[in-house]
């Protein structure tokens, strides 16, 4: 069953189409990799389901609905969290604090949403920082201090932009089993993701974009057997030697 429908979706900035007639779905409790070169139009597919931008041509369908125009925060209570590529907490809060506001989402009272980002920072690893300031945490704790925030909403789907970019080789299979952990827990994922080691272990499959515009799609193999895929990252010459 799709979960999420993004169709024929269109996003024109000026005389430039950053996106420009993307079809594809997500179905219910898969892992769903978005990916393709710098500018190619992955973030701005995340900011027209959001509703950050307002979409040029076509329709985002959640859960067989239509969710084109609704506000940011209601997408958000429909079921559908994020994280962003520049991770921005609330830096001069605690890791626990930051956390709590975000399950303000669907909690009632202070005392529900504190155990509720409680369960979260146990769940995501962090349980340890809770106390400590987010600025003060390195990249790879801001990282996951972003997917916690995200999580406490309490999400059927998870849009995640770039959780693995900065991380060292440890924190990226850390990553990776925290991304597997949340699939597990019931929660469905589409990501964004430039490191293949990432982006190739977690996916059931994935939909390849470049210059705004869809190239490929399929199981992490196919997609990365592809020409269209190989020249893109690689370089038209590359691309005829495979």
């Amino acid at each position: 069953m799709a979960l999420l429908e993004v169709k024929n979706l269109t996003m024109v900035f000026g005389g430039l189409k950053a996106v420009n007639d993307v079809t594809f779905h997500v179905n219910k409790g898969e892992i769903m990799g978005l990916i393709g070169p710098n500018g190619s139009g992955k973030t701005t597919i995340f900011n027209c389901i959001n509703h950050y931008y307002t979409i040029t041509s076509g329709d985002v369908l959640f859960k067989g609905e239509s969710i084109k125009g609704l506000k940011t925060h209601k997408i958000c209570h429909m079921g559908i969290g994020r994280t962003f590529q520049v991770v921005k907490p609330l830096a001069r809060m605690t890791v626990l604090d930051n956390v709590t506001a975000s399950a303000f989402c669907r909690a009632a009272t202070i005392k529900g949403a504190q155990e509720e980002a409680h369960r979260i920072l146990e769940f995501s690893g962090l349980v340890e920082y809770k106390d400590r300031l987010a600025k003060s945490l390195p990249i790879g704790g801001r990282k996951r201090l972003e997917i916690a925030r995200a999580l406490a909403t309490k999400p059927e789907l998870l849009l995640l932009d770039e959780t693995a970019a900065g991380l060292t080789p440890s924190e990226l299979d850390e990553a990776i089993e925290l991304i597997q952990k949340i699939r597990e827990n019931g929660t469905t994922i589409l990501i964004v993701e430039h490191i293949m080691k990432v982006i190739m272990t977690i996916s059931d499959r994935i939909h390849a974009i470049n210059f705004g515009q869809t190239i490929a799609e399929g199981t992490p193999h196919e997609v990365a057997n592809n020409p269209a895929v190989i020249e893109a990252y690689l370089g038209e010459a590359y691309a005829q030697c495979k």
